[in-house]
């Protein structure tokens, strides 16, 4: 009844001409802030159609900045990495960096990181004016970075280190290969007859749900990697078979390791399979569904919490390492 008295209030009596589905797109857009969850977004049937093909590209190289970033719990999109040589790196954009406007229009009530990637990106060898706030530092910057063809960083990196040790970096979990690119690295590593294996996941704001599983599947003894559990405690069981690695693992860890960075970290902890050394991870432990409404619009709706094998749910406060190593800001 309120909702309709507020309604009818602003479209005759507001001093000016009212566009009432524009209203009504407001109003629906709100429900979803009230919950007070960053991932729960409401899109218009623009912005919807635009989710959709971010989602359903699969090219190497695009016109941007060149950066990776992730949602942090205040809802603000913050640099996780400036990719190397790219225009971002050159202008002087950080990690920690919060994206707060672009081109003078305030982002921060945007909660949703790929309808600010969107606005970040246009044509080749255009300019973007892009402001950050630098909490190290507690002062704004602005940067007009040029837009330029940039490849997208490749996901994940190995080598052999000193004493044989292998590493693997997992830059990203965001590409549906992943599973397939970790495990021929991990193939050719164990050809060169390493003893002991790190796995760095320091700075990946996650990614694709399936393909951390088969990574955890490869390593883990026969057991639960992950579950999730929605609101009537329905539970999906993620689970590894007998096949496991018989080396000694340690993964790293950071405040930016998130979602499925921190599957990966909590099954070999729960599992004692390996030490996490670093420090305390983000902490998202939720899942979303896109729900497309019937007039092209749409909901991201967070519908499940994650648990790690011992029924433990990170959300908010993240997995703490073994051992604590902390790198000083230089």
């Amino acid at each position: 009844e309120k909702f309709n008295i507020v309604r009818s209030v602003l479209r005759d009596r507001y001093y000016a001409d009212v566009d009432e589905n524009k209203m009504l797109e407001g109003a629906i857009a709100g429900m979803t802030q009230s919950l007070g969850d960053v991932y729960t977004v409401y899109y218009t049937k623009e912005q919807m159609q635009r989710l959709m093909e971010i989602s359903n590209k699969s090219e190497e190289v695009y016109v941007g900045i060149g950066v990776s970033v992730m949602m942090d719990n205040n809802g603000l999109l913050t640099v996780v990495e400036p990719f190397e040589g790219s225009p971002a790196a050159e202008v002087g954009i950080m990690p920690g960096d919060r994206i707060v406007k672009i081109n003078g229009e305030d982002v921060t009530f945007i909660k949703d990181e790929d309808l600010i990637i969107n606005k970040i990106k246009g044509p080749e060898n255009t300019y973007v004016n892009i402001t950050v706030y630098r909490p190290s530092e507690g002062k704004n910057y602005e940067f007009n970075v040029q837009r330029r063809k940039v490849k997208y960083a490749i996901n994940l990196r190995s080598e052999v280190l000193e004493n044989n040790i292998g590493y693997i970096r997992i830059i990203s979990f965001n590409d549906r290969q992943i599973s397939r690119i970790f495990n021929e690295a991990l193939d050719r590593l164990l050809a060169k007859g390493i003893k002991g294996l790190i796995i760095d996941v320091r700075d990946n704001p996650g990614g694709y749900y399936d393909g951390v599983v088969k990574i955890a599947d490869r390593l883990l003894p026969e057991g639960i990697i992950v579950y999730t559990e929605d609101k009537e405690k329905n539970q999906r069981i993620e689970k590894s078979d007998e096949t496991e690695l018989g080396l000694p693992m340690v993964v790293l860890i950071n405040g930016r390791s998130a979602s499925a960075s921190e599957v990966l970290a909590g099954a070999i902890k729960d599992h004692k399979k390996g030490m996490l050394v670093g420090t305390t991870t983000f902490g998202k432990g939720l899942v979303q569904d896109i729900i497309p409404l019937n007039d092209g619009s749409g909901l991201k709706v967070t519908t499940a919490r994650y648990f790690t094998p011992s029924g433990v749910c990170i959300h908010g406060v993240g997995i703490q390492p073994d051992v604590e190593v902390r790198l000083d800001d230089e």
